[in-house]
């Protein structure tokens, strides 16, 4: 008999537990599926997890620990292969784009504004590229594009960029002891952004290392849930803003009274912090301090984030592969061998005749997806192959999908430079930085620092990795657990 009523009641939890489970499951679609009416039934495939969480958990496995593309293979299992999934991340439903195709569709739609998450808005700025209308957006890339992508303007950068380059490269190299490569990259990187934004406005070690690691707790925040709390790294991450915009409004203002006094010194700087108080558009409106305080954070960020972890990336990777190493090595020694007795350094025509190192650089970006996915949000009804994007809705374009997508690459996960010289690979299956009207602005500024870092170390250097098997973690950031520990040498037979 006691054996009967405990057999009764395991069944009674059990089917308890199953409606309660299959309640929460239904939640997020009573709350943001069931409004929709009549567009319900042409909504992507895919479910929207547990209440407020929806399918971070999955996310965050998937990402934590080291399988990032079961997160999307999950729902190809599930619900068959689609170009767009529906599910509910980082607090808001949001449609998944994974074909090459349909993310073209998203990045190119006027239809579709910026959708980053809370985090990302609050950390960056909210007058800044990230988080203003596609209007904006439009005006303010017109106004830095000079400053920031333009020829002149690129020139003059390859001079701050090697200085830097040649110095750092031998100062690792005359240490024993290893080194953390992405690290040490990082701060490198950050050196070269600052000299380049402020030129020698901020030049010791000690503030230089300071900024550096409040923009490495502001990016780590990035990526992290919304929670403004001690311990969390969001409230890490504000509190890292704070402190940067202080630093940065006060070198403004001081500009500002330095142009008002027509000092010598605010008349010959040169730098982009000069060139972006100065522009203006066709009606005469100039950047405000805010503004130009939420562009430096952001250049800051992307310029040493991204070219920081693309030159470490593309060090390992080369070694990786020593055939791949050496075409490229010799791709650079042909450029200096050609170059005029009377030319000393790099200029921007050798620049444009590193065609082999442009693959590397572009093959770098697609296996090792430093952005997973792209944030944009529905401004109204879209229909797109089919299914409807509801108005108000997040919208990601799974970048890491598109570049990983067999359709789009033979081999996918394999590096192999070599294959951009396939003239079917389709034009828009690779975006590490975006596409369409807000494509990075910086794009070019990036690709320029890590040519000139790649071309001094495949030069002059190799690499001897501690732990060449080190793990990979992918958040906040692709990157190599042990941060690649290991010892520059210099060559033998090297070049100025």
């Amino acid at each position: 008999m006691e054996y009967d009523q405990v057999c009764f009641f395991t069944a009674l939890i059990m089917v308890m537990v199953s409606i309660v489970y299959s309640l929460l499951r239904k939640t997020n679609d009573w709350i943001y599926v069931s409004p929709l009416g009549g567009l319900q039934k042409t909504l992507p495939p895919g479910d929207l997890g547990f209440p407020l969480i929806g399918n971070m958990f999955s996310f965050f496995r998937a990402f934590k620990f080291g399988n990032p593309d079961s997160f999307i293979s999950s729902f190809t299992t599930r619900y068959g292969q689609a170009p767009m999934y529906r599910t509910l991340l980082f607090g808001k439903p949001s449609i998944i784009v994974t074909t090459a195709e349909a993310c073209r569709k998203v990045l190119t739609d006027e239809r579709f504004g910026p959708g980053w998450p809370r985090s990302v808005s609050d950390l960056v700025g909210k007058r800044g590229l990230h988080g203003v209308s596609n209007q904006e957006h439009k005006r303010l890339r017109q106004l830095i594009a000079a400053p920031v992508a333009g020829q002149e303007a690129l020139s003059l950068f390859i001079g701050y960029i090697e200085d830097i380059a040649r110095t750092t490269f031998d100062t690792w190299a005359s240490k024993d002891e290893p080194i953390q490569l992405l690290t040490e990259m990082r701060k490198t990187a950050f050196k070269v952004m600052m000299n380049i934004i402020m030129g020698n406005e901020i030049n010791d070690e000690k503030s230089l290392d300071h900024m550096e690691h409040e923009y490495t707790v502001l990016s780590n925040g990035l990526k992290s849930m919304a929670v403004n709390l001690p311990g969390f790294a969001y409230h890490r991450a504000l509190k890292a803003r704070k402190s940067l915009v202080k630093t940065f409004a006060a070198i403004v203002c001081k500009r500002r009274m330095l142009s008002k006094s027509n000092n010598v010194e605010s008349r010959t700087k040169k730098d982009l912090l000069t060139l972006m108080m100065e522009i203006q558009d066709d009606a005469g409106n100039k950047l405000n301090d805010e503004q130009i305080v939420d562009l430096v954070i952001i250049f800051l960020l992307a310029g040493h984030e991204s070219s920081g972890h693309a030159v470490t990336w593309a060090i390992i990777l080369l070694h990786e592969h020593p055939q791949t190493l050496q075409k490229a090595k010799e791709e650079q020694e042909d450029i200096v061998k050609r170059r005029a007795f009377s030319d000393t350094g790099l200029n921007f025509r050798e620049i444009r005749q590193m065609k082999y190192l442009q693959k590397v650089i572009d093959e770098t970006l697609r296996v090792v997806n430093l952005s997973f996915a792209l944030f944009r949000e529905a401004k109204s009804d879209v229909d797109i192959n089919g299914y409807t994007i509801p108005k108000g809705w997040r919208v990601l374009p799974w970048i890491r999908n598109v570049h990983f997508d067999p359709q789009n690459y033979k081999s996918p996960k394999d590096f192999n430079p070599s294959r951009w010289e396939d003239p079917a690979i389709k034009i828009g299956t690779l975006v590490p930085f975006g596409a369409g009207s807000r494509l990075c602005p910086g794009a070019d500024l990036a690709k320029l620092e890590i040519s000139v870092f790649l071309h001094y170390f495949l030069l002059n250097y190799r690499l001897e990795r501690i732990n060449p098997g080190s793990r990979v973690q992918y958040l906040p950031i692709t990157r190599p657990a042990d941060k690649c520990l290991a010892r520059i040498k210099k060559l033998t037979k090297s070049y100025a």
